[in-house]
């Protein structure tokens, strides 16, 4: 570390705190080794990376690129339509539109199927059953139950990326019956019973 030079306005206090933190440089010591390894060290990644197998339902569907995230930070991956021509969704009509794809989830995980906001808000184009669900146990093709909730009637061409999935870990429940609860300070408390202002119970 570099030494002052020169006349200084540091107290004695302040002159032996810097001494102690010099000691702090100098020798070795387990903090040191660990703040070392914390700041040379890349922050570990939150996202989970598992492996699944996917196949198309037929060699007709190979232009159709696999299901793929639009961005670095995206949870849902871009589902595409495998229609062999447009297909019209008029006002209010609900159609099942194929994917072309099949896929093998391991056992823990499921897939959802929710609806793309571009749609949603542009055209008012929405899943009915959102988020729909997957199971790993699963082998027919991915279909989407898209709906069109606007005015107009909205058509789907071969390729448009009509939905995302998301892939999630789930677990399984084993009941255990019993003879009461325990009690909580909300209790029964149901739908609405905060009230919707900042302001408790109005």
């Amino acid at each position: 570390m570099r030494k002052l030079t020169g006349k200084s306005n540091a107290t004695p206090a302040m002159r032996s705190g810097l001494r102690r933190f010099e000691s702090f440089i100098a020798f070795p010591s387990p903090l040191r080794y660990i703040a070392a390894a914390f700041i040379s060290s890349p922050p570990a990644s939150v996202s989970e990376h598992i492996r699944v197998k996917i196949a198309r339902v037929g060699l007709q569907h190979g232009d159709l690129p696999l299901p793929r995230y639009a961005t670095d930070g995206s949870a849902g991956m871009d589902l595409c339509a495998a229609v062999e021509s447009p297909v019209v969704l008029a006002a209010g009509e609900t159609q099942l539109v194929p994917t072309g794809l099949v896929m093998e989830l391991p056992e823990g995980f499921e897939a959802q199927i929710r609806p793309r906001s571009g749609l949603a808000i542009k055209h008012r184009i929405g899943i009915l059953n959102a988020p729909g669900t997957i199971d790993s146990d699963y082998r027919g093709e991915i279909k989407v139950i898209l709906t069109n909730f606007g005015a107009e009637p909205f058509t789907i061409h071969r390729g448009d990326r009509i939905a995302q999935m998301v892939i999630h870990r789930y677990a399984r429940v084993e009941w255990i019956e019993v003879q009461e609860l325990s009690d909580t300070r909300r209790g029964e408390g149901g739908f609405g019973h905060t009230g919707t202002s900042l302001t408790k119970g109005t």
